[in-house]
């Protein structure tokens, strides 16, 4: 499984989700690594994904661009007054996917923040050329965002693999409750993933 993973919006769960397909992936004996190209902030996403791979890949590897700004790449670049160098995006890529048997790429925030003018996570996810799964926050608004999001990544032509729903919160009302059933009815691609809030494993099983 190679995926690049894209959000609704940002905390969405994306970097929590990475990691339990990266040691779900590892637990059945595949060679898989994640990989977070860009953090803004704190770098804990990365060192979350960096933990799930057990130290098969080293965390500048798995973040080779560490803003400390937390904002939007674009917006943390002009801040810090420091081009974000997409040529080491780039080679981390490709050495990863050389390397390991499989890879999970994880977006910044959603699918159209910019990392620099005319240069966005869709188009870093276009140059990857993977699968794209999107994590969608079970709550209030998950529908409209879920639905645009898969309509501008199969705009840029890439294949989108489906939903993964997470539950940010243990709370239950009645979007969160029929959210999945309507997305699965408009949605036209399949729910990959189910996440309960706290849930500590994913079963592969048929994905």
């Amino acid at each position: 499984m190679n995926l690049f993973l894209t959000g609704t919006d940002t905390n969405v769960g994306k970097s929590y989700i990475a990691s339990l397909l990266v040691r779900a992936l590892r637990s059945e004996g595949h060679d898989c690594v994640g990989l977070k190209p860009i953090c803004c902030g704190d770098r804990d996403d990365a060192t979350l994904l960096h933990a799930a791979a057990e130290g098969a890949i080293e965390l500048n590897d798995v973040n080779p661009v560490w803003l400390r700004t937390p904002a939007a790449p674009y917006t943390a670049s002009l801040i810090e007054n420091r081009a974000i160098d997409l040529a080491l995006i780039r080679e981390s890529f490709q050495r990863a996917r050389a390397a390991h048997e499989s890879v999970i790429v994880e977006g910044a925030g959603g699918w159209l923040v910019p990392i620099e003018r005319d240069y966005y996570i869709a188009d870093l996810a276009v140059e990857c050329g993977l699968p794209v799964a999107i994590v969608v926050a079970n709550r209030l608004g998950a529908l409209n965002h879920a639905l645009l999001t898969v309509a501008a990544v199969r705009a840029r032509g890439l294949e989108c693999a489906g939903l993964i729903l997470n539950h940010p919160s243990p709370d239950e009302d009645i979007a969160t409750t029929t959210n999945r059933g309507v997305l699965e009815e408009f949605a036209g691609v399949p729910i990959l993933f189910d996440v309960a809030y706290g849930q500590r494993g994913i079963k592969l099983n048929h994905h």
